[in-house]
């Protein structure tokens, strides 16, 4: 298979079963699974595009909108950032990243759902404590949960996109080396609340350096919305990062970030697929969430207030939305 065609949908459809009877399936991935392979096929129907000059018809089916499909994501993200684009305030945007220690993986593998949500919370409470303490005011930030690395491997951590709490052109947001102890207590604390048992887990995680990275602010604000589009519907691999499917083997390229290089990976099917499979997300399970004056509830009101203090009118600007073919030719 050549690097046009090779898709995640081909892989599961020649392999899939291998897998499952090696691992099996929960509901939910093979809920992903299904979609994944019908995406696109007669399976899920379509309609029929007839060019009215030259006669020409064309088949197109239609998509299956899985979230973890590497084909349906595209629309969803325009749309998205489309809403995102009125909510944006002239002032810095700083860009956290909060990683939990690899040893917390295997009871992630088996408590996701909990394990996720604690980390949410965790960092939620962190920018909260420290920007009440520092600022005396409210944050409001967006954060991206991620699951993966360049390899497929685990590798959870939350992606912030945080305004500047002091509506002022300040350089830095917190320091970072006070923000790693604040946010390992608040998370090993909710951690043994849920599993008191775990006792050889806490000590190896009290004994690890926990990570929290923070870039330097955008220079515009509108280059927030570009940086938030790699990373808010993006799914553990892209169909362009599979170079080939031969022999049972997959070979994957990724991005060498310590030696700032591109390489390829070559992986058994079966260890390709549980890698991904360790990516779908619980039912239900939101990975992109909004706090403090970004949060849904309040976000009308209080921007229109932060928007007030800044000199700007309260409203938020309204736009109409996009159509598709709009959309479609920006895209392309």
């Amino acid at each position: 298979m050549t690097n046009q065609k090779t898709e995640l949908a081909d892989i599961f459809n020649t392999h899939l079963e291998h897998y499952e009877s090696r691992y099996g399936l929960g509901p939910d991935q093979r809920r992903a699974a299904w979609h994944i392979m019908d995406c696109r096929t007669a399976a899920l129907g379509g309609h029929v595009a007839l060019c009215n000059a030259c006669g020409h018809v064309q088949v197109h089916y239609n998509s299956c909108r899985d979230r973890h499909c590497p084909k349906c994501q595209t629309l969803t993200k325009e749309r998205w950032l489309e809403k995102r684009k009125a909510e944006l305030l002239p002032v810095h945007y700083f860009h956290v990243v909060f990683t939990l220690p690899h040893e917390i993986n295997p009871l992630a593998a088996y408590h996701s759902r909990a394990v996720y949500n604690i980390l949410f919370r965790s960092v939620s409470d962190t920018l909260k404590q420290f920007a009440k303490d520092r600022f005396h005011q409210e944050i409001g930030f967006m954060a991206i949960l991620h699951t993966w690395d360049q390899k497929l491997n685990r590798h959870l951590h939350i992606h912030c996109i945080v305004p500047s709490v002091s509506l002022n052109k300040k350089r830095y947001l917190f320091p970072v080396k006070a923000l790693s102890p604040v946010f390992r207590g608040k998370f090993m604390s909710e951690l043994k609340a849920s599993f008191p048992d775990e006792k050889e887990l806490f000590k190896a995680l009290w004994a690890k350096n926990w990570v929290v990275y923070a870039k330097p602010p955008f220079q515009k604000p509108e280059d927030v919305l570009e940086y938030l589009g790699r990373y808010t519907h993006r799914v553990a691999i892209s169909n362009h990062r599979i170079i080939s499917l031969k022999d049972g083997k997959v070979t994957i390229g990724y991005r060498n970030r310590k030696a700032g290089t591109k390489e390829t990976l070559c992986l058994d099917a079966v260890e390709f697929i549980r890698r991904f499979m360790q990516h779908i997300l619980p039912s239900g399970f939101m990975m992109i969430r909004s706090y403090g004056f970004l949060a849904n509830r309040y976000k009308k009101q209080k921007i229109g207030q932060l928007r007030e203090k800044l000199g700007l009118t309260p409203a938020v600007p309204e736009k109409a939305p996009r159509t598709i073919p709009e959309m479609m030719m920006d895209l392309t």
